[in-house]
């Protein structure tokens, strides 16, 4: 092989592993990207012209959020809001926003132990949030990028894309949004929840029902608490492992259950909704599962939910 084939070769892009893969369905996805790098080289390559890869960028320093390349941006606060999730703080220049639809999300890349790995995440902070953007993150005992994670301090970079999908969210399109949420799963759901309640013009019921394992696990309680103080929003939760109220504080035990979301509550949940409720659905694939099965068993159609 002569050492000219052995340069192209060199610049050939390399097909990504299961693991670059977020399996959310990202537009392009690591696979399309990598697709059209792949024929961008075999142009390159036939016509014998090494600047025509130029165009090619696998990542960015701008500053600018790119669904095809990845961009670096700077952690300016780490916060551990319990034993094992974390909400990060990621600068913006000046009062930049990432100008994200409602329940957008974004794709993060790590590296662990010579392994790139990729995962999806859905800010916390509104869209339009002026220079900076706030993400809610989990960390798994085994979980490779959890590794990755954990490793993070104030000043680190760190490199994203997006963003993708999102709820097509209008004012007053729906008389009331039933969210359903398991853990993190909460993510998508505050963005919209912000938005209800930040414009004046739009009277859309809320009932939020946040999953979580005990009392102490759910996250941002004053966020939460303050936007249940909206005419038009209720938030009740749901602790699978609380046996009993009696020890929570006086605000929470009148909308919290104790237990799991099963067929029965979510009955009664959705005959105490004030309207017609179209349903959000976030959590993991059982629970997204579980609650699809539930609704369906209380009357409500397929094509009046959404399963982010």
């Amino acid at each position: 092989m002569s050492g000219n084939e052995d340069d192209w070769l060199a610049l050939k892009p390399q097909e990504p592993s299961p693991s670059q893969c977020c399996g959310s369905g990202c537009k392009p996805c690591i696979y399309d990207v990598y697709e059209k790098e792949l024929a961008q080289w075999e142009r390159a390559k036939a016509k014998q012209d090494k600047s025509l890869l130029l165009e090619k960028k696998e990542q960015s320093n701008n500053s600018e959020l790119n669904p095809d390349t990845f961009t670096a941006f700077n952690i300016s606060s780490v916060e551990q809001l319990t034993e094992d999730t974390y909400q990060y703080k990621f600068e913006l220049p000046g009062n930049s926003s990432l100008q994200l639809s409602l329940g957008q999300h974004i794709v993060l890349r790590g590296v662990v132990n010579g392994l790139e790995v990729q995962r999806a995440y859905t800010p916390i902070s509104p869209g339009n949030a002026e220079g900076y953007f706030e993400v809610l993150m989990k960390c798994y005992e085994a979980g490779l990028m959890s590794q990755y994670i954990k490793t993070w301090k104030k000043g680190d970079m760190v490199f994203w894309r997006g963003p993708f999908g999102g709820f097509p969210y209008r004012p007053n399109k729906h008389g009331e949004l039933l969210m359903l949420a398991s853990g993190t799963g909460l993510a998508p759901m505050l963005p919209i929840l912000q938005s209800i309640t930040d414009d004046e013009e739009d009277e859309t019921f809320v009932t939020l029902v946040g999953c979580f394992r005990t009392f102490d696990k759910i996250y941002l309680k004053p966020l939460l608490q303050d936007l249940a103080r909206y005419w038009n929003i209720r938030i009740f939760y749901v602790l699978s492992q609380e046996t009993s109220l009696e020890k929570l504080p006086w605000s929470y035990q009148e909308n919290t259950y104790t237990g799991r979301l099963n067929e029965d509550l979510m009955k009664t949940i959705i005959n105490s909704c004030r309207r017609k409720p179209f349903v959000l659905i976030c959590g993991s694939s059982a629970f997204n599962e579980d609650m699809s099965r539930y609704l369906k068993a209380a009357g409500i159609e397929e094509n009046s939910c959404f399963v982010f």
